[in-house]
């Protein structure tokens, strides 16, 4: 580990950012450590090279901040990340990964990532999301960042439409439920000939009834399925076919 050099007497009253670096490629790990130790407000209190070892050195070292790749053997950085912001709510989570696929992006700030960079990211770049961790803030790169609003835009969009869906089967069946209740078999014959489109005169021939009898038939149904118009009748009787769930983009 390379000592940090103060230049500025300012930068002596810092904080220092304490860091874990979780990545498997030692030539990587040993080149973030490299950088991260020259900066005069940050400490690297370890180096992991696999998800177990990520784990263990977070709950021993309790640092400020893991920088972690997804791509570890023994365990997965999506795993490691759920076991440490689960343990230590306070240390927080940069995923620093060559991984940018939707799923893997959103299964890893689901399990509390609070900031995901590729590694192809400048060094500044890390530089200042680190310190804007440590500030409490959470940093996605813009290209993340849209792949992770449009994850949830999909999620939002599917609940809702199974949540449309769960009602109007509640309807539907609350209104197949009322029909039966409260309908004679004759009512329900009129209301299935309303449903088809039949004036009172094509029902009466239908069923063999005049037409006065229809007529008094329509009214009895309309109060009893609290209807206004034939249309709402019609509504009423007209079998709902549930649409599925509109596809995930």
């Amino acid at each position: 580990m390379i000592s940090p050099i103060v230049t500025n007497p300012a930068e002596a009253s810092l904080p220092v950012i304490r860091i874990v670096i979780a990545e498997d490629q030692a030539l990587v790990r040993r080149g973030a450590a490299m950088l991260l130790s020259m900066e005069p407000d940050m400490e690297v209190v370890g180096q992991a090279c696999n998800g177990v070892e990520a784990v263990e050195l977070a709950q021993s070292l309790n640092p400020d901040v893991v920088l972690m790749d997804l791509h570890m053997p023994l365990k997965g950085g999506v795993v490691a990340t759920r076991e440490i912001t689960r343990a230590l709510p306070q240390t927080q989570v940069l995923v620093l990964t060559t991984l940018d696929d939707d799923e893997t992006v959103f299964e890893a700030v689901r399990a509390g990532a609070h900031a995901y960079l590729l590694k192809d990211a400048a060094e500044n770049e890390l530089l200042e999301t680190i310190r804007a961790l440590k500030r409490g803030e959470s940093r996605l790169t813009p290209q993340i960042a849209r792949k992770v609003m449009d994850q949830f835009r999909s999620l939002a969009q599917s609940l809702e439409a199974e949540s449309w869906r769960v009602e109007l089967a509640a309807n539907v069946a609350a209104n197949t439920m009322l029909a039966a209740e409260v309908l004679n078999e004759k009512e329900e014959k009129v209301l299935e000939l309303i449903a088809e489109g039949m004036s009172n005169r094509q029902i009466g021939g239908a069923l063999f009834l005049a037409e006065g009898t229809v007529k008094n038939y329509v009214s009895r149904i309309m109060n009893k399925l609290h209807a206004n118009t034939r249309t709402e009748l019609a509504m009423k009787m007209t079998k709902v076919t549930i649409p599925p769930a509109p596809k995930l983009p």
